[in-house]
């Protein structure tokens, strides 16, 4: 592999954005369009925690490094089918205040292009148009900012020494308490579900009656209600329902959205309102609203984080859940 002067290695060159979808804050790039500046490439989808808990690092790169020549350019390509819909992506960008250029790349061909197999995935590009570095999932931040002024410097654009830049993620984008992080990334959807505890297991593809068990065990869960559960999606139609979880973390975070117009939710802890462990989309009382497709936090427990049954209530229904995931 070569090596230039910076001791970063090529890696290669920088595939076609040719098989976007779609793009969003910009006209159709291309690699000769981006030739001359250093490009971070950042794959993410909206419902992504890992790659929601890295987003303050990438709007902060993009805004400290722009007059030097620093071009972010985002590839959203979806892990669910209901990521795909342009209008739910263009949403999440204007929610996430993504002030950089976006490729729609709903079919993934941007993703085979560059042989990535990862949300999120960061590669910078040195303004040859040749791949000089990559970082797979969360962290390394301080190294990969270093790569941008090693790259900016290399390409005569170095000025000044910089500091780097400091970051402070709220919400979602907080970073994890993974000191008391047990429960894992747990699919609802029948294609990837597992430790699912409702009595008679899960009935796939059909409108089924569920309920809970007399107990869940630790990182199980359970649907109550009528629900049909889909490949990728528990699906509540017109009438109350419920999903509970027993888990182990700081925070919950589920995703899902309306199947029609925006629906009441409701969120228990050990059977009574979260008090002051709700999470930033629920109140005190746990009541919420789920009014688009995204990744809503419903549970930041402050102090002590131990194990703890959670519960959320749809009493109109009309609601459809992807996964749950923790921090």
């Amino acid at each position: 592999m070569t090596r230039t002067r910076t001791g970063l290695p090529v890696e290669g060159t920088l595939p076609s954005f040719a098989g976007a979808t779609a793009w969003l804050g910009s006209p159709p790039l291309t690699p000769e369009d981006l030739r001359g500046h250093v490009v971070l490439v950042d794959f993410w989808t909206y419902t992504c925690i890992n790659w929601l808990r890295t987003a303050p690092w990438v709007r902060a790169w993009a805004e400290a490094y722009a007059d030097r020549g620093l071009v972010v350019v985002g590839v959203h390509t979806p892990e669910f089918r209901v990521e795909a819909d342009p209008d739910n992506v263009r949403r999440a960008v204007a929610d996430l205040r993504l002030g950089y250029p976006v490729a729609v790349d709903s079919d993934y061909a941007v993703w085979q292009a560059f042989g990535n197999s990862y949300w999120p995935a960061l590669y910078a590009v040195d303004a040859q148009g040749r791949i000089r570095y990559h970082h797979f999932g969360e962290g390394a931040y301080e190294e990969s900012e270093l790569v941008v002024q090693a790259l900016l410097a290399e390409a005569g654009a170095g000025g000044p020494a910089q500091e780097l830049v400091r970051v402070a993620g709220e919400g979602v984008e907080a970073p994890a308490d993974w000191r008391h992080l047990r429960s894992p990334e747990t699919h609802v959807g029948s294609l990837r579900a597992e430790r699912f505890s409702s009595p008679g297991g899960m009935v796939p593809d059909l409108p089924h009656e569920y309920a809970f068990p007399a107990r869940l065990r630790a990182q199980h869960w359970a649907l109550s209600g009528r629900w049909t559960v889909e490949d990728e999606s528990a699906v509540l139609a017109g009438e109350p329902g419920r999903i509970a979880y027993r888990f182990s973390a700081r925070d919950l975070h589920l995703a899902m959205g309306p199947v029609a117009g925006p629906v009441r939710c409701r969120v228990l802890l050990d059977g009574r309102p979260p008090g002051a462990a709700h999470g930033t989309d629920v109140d005190d009382d746990g009541y919420g609203t789920v009014d688009r497709s995204r990744l809503y936090q419903l549970v930041r427990q402050p102090g002590h984080v131990g194990e703890r049954e959670f519960e959320v209530e749809f009493p109109d229904g009309g609601v459809a859940a992807q996964v749950f995931t923790f921090g």
